[in-house]
């Protein structure tokens, strides 16, 4: 796997309504109407959402159902494109002078009208993290990629160092906090050195806050924010709390570079950096994709050696079967993984034989087989009782158990029914 790569444009993307924790947007353009690259085309009144934007410019030929990544099926935009990528005219580039003066306020505007979410996966509104109800002493930069197979983080640390600086340095100015730390794991060596590197620049330039980089252990599921959070600062989240309650706030590296793209180049968030692997995979890449684009046209770019029996859009451990090709990359579209018939083989699912190896392997600390017991029975508060809102959903559960009980699967049926 070499460095980052661009695909060839989509002829058509197929841009999902709800990219995002909180209500779906509300469709601002019309079939027939022509759009440009970077232009707002869905929104809503709510008081969780990020607008939605074209990742090409071209015709809106329809607004339809279409498969989606996690809700199975919703609404999408479709554009067909005309070939020329024309940018909106008033999408011009910010000087760093001119950046220098924008107060937090302005910063988060900026950040919202990019529509920018939380790139790790997680989706939630960034401008909503960028103003926490209650202050904050530390921000943790969450380069970790935790997950087997995944390198798009990687490839981004790599390339493009000094651009996370810089949405680092834009969301310490809008949470004014003293404390930066970097948290990059061991086994990203090159990530390492350039972040090392373009630190001491930052803190010799005098800048406010205090930068750390620190060097993890490779360890899953420690990209989890409560997990990096008691790792780096031996701080525990409580249950049902959220990490500004212990004065922190944890960013994705690649949400950081999205807000540099936001303040710096004016750009709104329509596409992103995607890992395509596995072992169907002919030539595993790292990809700029756009927002929309069909993830079988990406396999057909880096090539198949042979048919997948399984395709997973996220990490193999936290990620989600797809049952067709035909889904778009979204926001939270951090890797496609294919994997072959032995790999993708469904073990019988047999008894709990309370053995605890889940409770054990749980970072969270909870009793996943009591959770699966109260989901087969219906018991919803029960489930909640014993914890399952507080489940990270990192898949340790399940493999760990020698009875191969589905216990994520059953873990997130009981948080439909709780939120129901």
């Amino acid at each position: 796997m070499v460095g980052l790569e661009k695909p060839p444009l989509p002829k058509q993307v197929y841009i999902p309504l709800s990219q995002h924790t909180g209500k779906a947007c509300i469709p601002e353009v019309r079939p027939g109407e022509s759009v440009v690259t970077g232009q707002r085309i869905a929104g809503i009144q709510a008081a969780i959402w990020a607008p939605v934007h074209a990742s090409l410019s071209g015709k809106v030929t329809a607004v339809q159902d279409w498969p989606h990544p996690v809700l199975g099926r919703a609404k999408a935009i479709v554009i067909e494109s005309n070939g020329e990528d024309r940018v909106a005219e008033d999408k011009r580039k910010r000087e760093p002078e001119e950046v220098n003066k924008l107060t937090s306020e302005e910063i988060r505007n900026l950040v919202f009208s990019a529509g920018i979410v939380g790139m790790g996966g997680a989706s939630f509104p960034t401008h909503i993290k960028l103003n926490p109800p209650k202050p904050v002493d530390t921000l943790i930069i969450n380069g970790a990629e935790c997950e087997p197979y995944l390198m798009s983080d990687y490839r981004l640390m790599v390339e493009k160092t000094g651009e996370i600086i810089k949405g680092i340095e834009l969301i310490t100015k809008c949470l004014g906090v003293k404390r930066v730390i970097v948290a990059i794991e061991e086994n990203k060596p090159e990530a390492i050195k350039n972040f090392n590197y373009e630190l001491r620049i930052t803190c010799l330039a005098g800048r406010q806050a205090n930068y750390e980089l620190r060097i993890l252990k490779s360890q899953y599921p420690q990209g989890g924010e409560k997990q990096l959070i008691k790792n780096l600062l031996k701080k525990e989240v409580p249950r049902g709390k959220l990490p500004f309650d212990v004065g922190v706030v944890v960013h994705n590296v690649a949400t950081c570079f999205a807000i540099y793209e936001a303040v710096y180049l004016n750009k709104p968030l329509y596409e992103r950096i995607v890992t395509v692997t596995g072992s169907c995979v002919l030539n595993s890449k790292v990809l700029l994709v756009r927002i929309g684009t069909p993830i079988k046209e990406l396999i057909a770019f880096c090539g198949l050696k042979e048919e997948p029996a399984k395709i997973i859009l996220g990490g193999p451990m936290m990620g989600i079967a797809q049952f067709t090709d035909e889904v778009p990359v979204i926001k939270s579209t951090t890797g496609i993984i294919l994997f072959n018939q032995k790999e993708a083989r469904i073990y019988e699912e047999g008894s709990c034989i309370r053995c605890g190896a889940c409770i054990r392997e749980c970072p969270v600390g909870l009793m996943p087989c009591l959770i699966n017991l109260a989901t087969e029975r219906g018991l919803w508060q029960k489930a909640k009782d014993y914890g399952a809102l507080d489940c990270i959903e990192c898949g340790l559960c399940s493999f760990a158990c020698p009875a191969k009980r589905r216990l994520v699967q059953s873990i997130r049926r009981a948080k439909l029914e709780l939120g129901k």
